[in-house]
C-alpha cells in the first residue's frame, strides 16, 4: 500500500484531483494563462509538453516518490493548475509540497491558501507526517514568502543544487514545518483566508 493514496481533497469551491491524462488539455490551457512556462524559475510545461509532464508524475506515482493533483474549479471542473505531494518519506513520515503553479488568472486569490490547507491538513491529520517541507528556488521571492506565510521555518539553502530549465544552476531554499507547529499555522491559515472572503 502507497503511503499517499488517491484522494481527492475539496474546500471553498477548489479540488484537487488526482492527476490524469484526462487533464492535459486543462493544463495546457491554465499554463498558457500568463505563458508561465517562460519564467525560468518554475516547472510549467510548455504547451507541447504537457502529456510527458503528467506521464513524469504518474511514473512517480508508481514510484512512490510523487502524487500529483490537478487543482480545479470544483463548480465548472476548470484545470487551474497543479500540486504534488513529493519526496515521500514513509519511514519517518515526511512528505513535501510542491511542483505547484496555477494560471496567472488565478494567482493571490484564495486558491493557493485553499490548496495548502488541504494538503498540510492532509498530511499531518491523516497521514500523520511528523514533518511536512518544501524547496524553491533561490531568486523566487513570490515563492519563498508565499512559504514563510504558511508558517513553515528556513532550514538553509542548498547551494549548486538542481538545474533551471534555461541550464543554468540554482541553489535550493529548504522550508519545513514540524507536526506540533500545525495548529498554530492552521489557526493563522483560517483567518488568512476569512480576511480574504
Amino acid at each position: 500500500m502507497a503511503f499517499v493514496e488517491p484522494v481527492t481533497l475539496r474546500a471553498n469551491g477548489i479540488a484537487l484531483v488526482p492527476l490524469s491524462p484526462d487533464h492535459e488539455d486543462g493544463l495546457r490551457t491554465a499554463a498558457a494563462d500568463g505563458e508561465l512556462w517562460t519564467l525560468r524559475i518554475t516547472s510549467v510545461p510548455e504547451p507541447h509538453e504537457t502529456r510527458g509532464y503528467i506521464e513524469t508524475a504518474l511514473k512517480m506515482r508508481e514510484e512512490g516518490h510523487r502524487f500529483a493533483f490537478a487543482v480545479t474549479d470544483e463548480a465548472s471542473g476548470k484545470v487551474l493548475g497543479s500540486t504534488s505531494f513529493h519526496d515521500i518519506l514513509p519511514a519517518v513520515k515526511r512528505v513535501e509540497i510542491g511542483y505547484t503553479w496555477y494560471a496567472r488568472s488565478v494567482q493571490r486569490t484564495h486558491v493557493n491558501t485553499t490548496c495548502k490547507l488541504l494538503m498540510m491538513g492532509h498530511a499531518f491529520d491523516t497521514l500523520g507526517c511528523h514533518v511536512v517541507g518544501w524547496r524553491t528556488d533561490n531568486y523566487n521571492f513570490a515563492s519563498q514568502k508565499a512559504i514563510e506565510r504558511l508558517g513553515a521555518k528556513k532550514d538553509g539553502v542548498i547551494r549548486g543544487h538542481a538545474l533551471r530549465r534555461d541550464g543554468t544552476i540554482r541553489d535550493t531554499v529548504m522550508y519545513s514545518m514540524r507536526s506540533g507547529e500545525w495548529p498554530e499555522a492552521h489557526a493563522q491559515l483560517r483567518y488568512l483566508q476569512a480576511q480574504r472572503a
